[in-house]
């Protein structure tokens, strides 16, 4: 079996998590059950990054222990990816020792290449995107683009430095080649155009006295910690075993794809790879970057107190309901507005009286005949190729007009009154059949559906059952 190595980013567990999460865990999700599909060996990963300067600042404001803060937020991550039926292989903690001695490792590795080096430094801090940035770099306030609004920090202190500038022509060779490929293209080119000017070295450690002492410990420098995300980014690597479990880790990297948001491109496009060819490692084959939901037109945010609970949403509609409106509703490659009344427009649209309202008519029917063995259902050129292109949004509106064609089949035969049983079972079995079909092709998308679907429809004697989706 082919081997599928996929992650989603690794979030930040300064907070619960909010309904952009949800997207990447479900976006994910479908990539590697659709490759479960096709009989690829799959390992799934994501995780809790827990080393960050954020999380230190949370725990403090909330009067708890750091450890014990960081362990209550990743459950709630966890329990997110449960309740979305997203299937994680792994879930690696950041404050694991195993992950801090994996990290360890990439570094020792980076320094024997001679690419670590420590001095003094000065620049404006992003605690958001715990980054350093340049003043060319901010909007015309002096403001983070990811995190308009809160002032950056000016810092000064002695740390170590990576020679993220030795490795520029070589980063950029891996992109235009597509060793490295970035789906969609205009990420690709926006890499390529932040890759046209000099890179700069970067600093990938921190003090202790800054770090509050969290973290991964520099190796033999027991003064600094290490900045995190050349531990975060490594967490794709220290859950597969790099550092402790030499055959798994050789089984499953370089990684077939990371799932991020287009916010956290350039450590995933620039600093990681640099960071792996330091240190003799392969880079990944490929990012997925998609984008990010506003709520009602405005950006997710406490302040606004518009962020939205995810795991509430899972409760009141189903993880199926909301799996779909995600991939459905949304490219995966353009910004996407949330509303709740949206969503429940297009619950009872898709669901309720679409897939659900079928399924239960054509059952009702079948109950007064006895139908043959099913046909066995296969995924067609067309479909693998946009599941290629994560283009689900497209693949899932062809699926839905297959539903209505076969509704309006059943409005023009009318088979409530057939009487001829003979008739009337020649007309269900094809549409059982292309029913089967369907919920096939929907296996990645909607599995509680799916498997419901196939269960029903996959013997002679037909029962109809409760609505699959009832209205709301």
């Amino acid at each position: 079996m082919p081997k599928f190595y996929i992650t989603a980013a690794i979030p930040y567990v300064n907070a619960p998590p909010h309904i952009g999460h949800a997207l990447e865990f479900v976006q994910a999700d479908v990539v590697a059950r659709y490759h479960k599909l096709i009989d690829d060996d799959v390992c799934q990963l994501c995780g809790g990054d827990e080393n960050a300067l954020k999380n230190v600042q949370a725990a403090e404001k909330a009067g708890k222990n750091i450890q014990e803060f960081v362990d209550e937020n990743t459950k709630l991550f966890e329990e997110l990816a449960k309740q979305l039926n997203v299937r994680f292989d792994i879930f690696q903690k950041g404050s694991s020792q195993q992950h801090h001695e994996s990290s360890q490792e990439l570094w020792n590795r980076c320094f024997k290449s001679g690419d670590i080096y420590k001095k003094e430094y000065s620049g404006l801090y992003c605690v958001g995107c715990e980054l350093f940035y340049s003043p060319g770099e901010l909007d015309e306030k002096g403001e983070c683009l990811e995190h308009p609004g809160k002032k950056l920090e000016t810092v000064t202190e002695e740390n170590y430095f990576f020679k993220l500038s030795k490795y520029q022509k070589n980063i950029i060779d891996l992109i235009q080649t597509n060793r490295l490929s970035i789906v969609p293209e205009k990420r690709k080119n926006e890499v390529l155009g932040f890759l046209k000017n000099p890179l700069q070295d970067i600093s990938i450690s921190r003090t202790n006295e800054r770090a509050k002492n969290w973290g991964v410990s520099v190796p033999n420098d027991a003064t600094q910690r290490m900045y995190v995300w050349f531990d975060a980014l490594n967490i794709y690597q220290s859950g597969i075993g790099f550092g402790s479990n030499e055959e798994n880790y050789k089984k499953w990297w370089p990684a077939d794809v990371h799932v991020i948001g287009k916010g956290i491109i350039r450590f995933h496009a620039v600093y990681w790879p640099a960071f792996l060819l330091s240190a003799k490692l392969k880079p990944p084959k490929q990012l997925f970057v998609h984008e990010y939901f506003t709520v009602n037109g405005q950006k997710m945010s406490k302040t606004l107190g518009n962020v939205i609970d995810p795991i509430g949403l899972v409760k009141k509609y189903g993880a199926d309901g909301v799996r779909l409106y995600f991939l459905k509703h949304f490219s995966a490659f353009n910004d996407g507005d949330f509303s709740e009344d949206k969503f429940k427009e297009a619950y009872n649209a898709d669901l309720a009286n679409g897939l659900g309202n079928l399924v239960a008519r054509v059952a009702r029917l079948c109950e007064k005949v006895e139908l043959d063995q099913l046909n066995k259902p296969e995924l067609n050129a067309n479909y693998k190729n946009i599941f290629k292109e994560y283009r689900f949004n497209d693949l899932l509106n062809e699926i839905w007009e297959n539903i209505s064609k076969i509704d309006q089949e059943i409005e023009i035969a009318q088979p409530w009154k057939i009487t001829d049983n003979e008739e009337l079972k020649n007309l269900l079995q094809i549409w059982v059949n292309q029913i089967n079909q369907i919920a096939y092709e929907l296996k990645p998308f909607l599995p509680v559906t799916s498997k419901k679907i196939q269960n029903l429809f996959g013997q002679s004697k037909i029962k109809s059952t409760l609505p699959l989706f009832p209205r709301v």
